[in-house]
């Protein structure tokens, strides 16, 4: 499966960088992590809070579906999260914006080395996906909520 085009785009930008501007850029998108997370007067579809083994802080994960299917996403961090986790809210915000719960599904980790590179990878284990199994539980979550109410409405 190819990634969604804002996803690719970001793939593409991280994949030319040597490491060092990686974790630059790293930052920079971690510093954007505020502005994902959910805005006054703001309704979801599904949220998503709570604190796993695998983060240092408490994740909230935000779903609104808009009239086409497509899911948007907000993310709020504790304050304990680390830089890495914040950059990839804010990677996974932007690049997964409109694609549905469905496609989110399908769409392989294997981006996630080519973002922030074998090293961090290696050093951070598998908490580099720690984010996008969140995103993809909650897509899983609608989804089945969604053929539940379908059945029911059916009968």
């Amino acid at each position: 499966m190819s990634y969604p085009s804002k996803l690719s785009a970001i793939i593409e930008l991280f994949s030319g960088l040597p490491d060092a501007e990686k974790r630059e850029t790293l930052i920079a998108y971690a510093d954007q992590a505020r502005s994902q997370e959910p805005r006054d007067g703001e309704t979801f579809d599904l949220e998503d809070v709570r604190k796993d083994e695998e983060c240092t802080d408490t994740v909230a994960i935000y779903l609104r579906l808009d009239d086409q299917g497509g899911a948007h996403f907000r993310i709020s961090l504790g304050p304990q999260v680390q830089t890495l986790t914040r950059a990839m809210s804010s990677i996974l915000c932007k690049g997964l914006e409109g694609v549905s719960p469905a496609d989110i599904l399908e769409i392989p980790a294997d981006f996630v080395p080519k973002i922030v590179g074998a090293e961090l990878v290696r050093l951070r284990s598998q908490t580099v996906y720690y984010l996008l199994t969140r995103i993809k539980s909650v897509s899983k979550v609608w989804l089945q909520r969604q053929r539940n109410a379908t059945q029911d409405t059916n009968g």
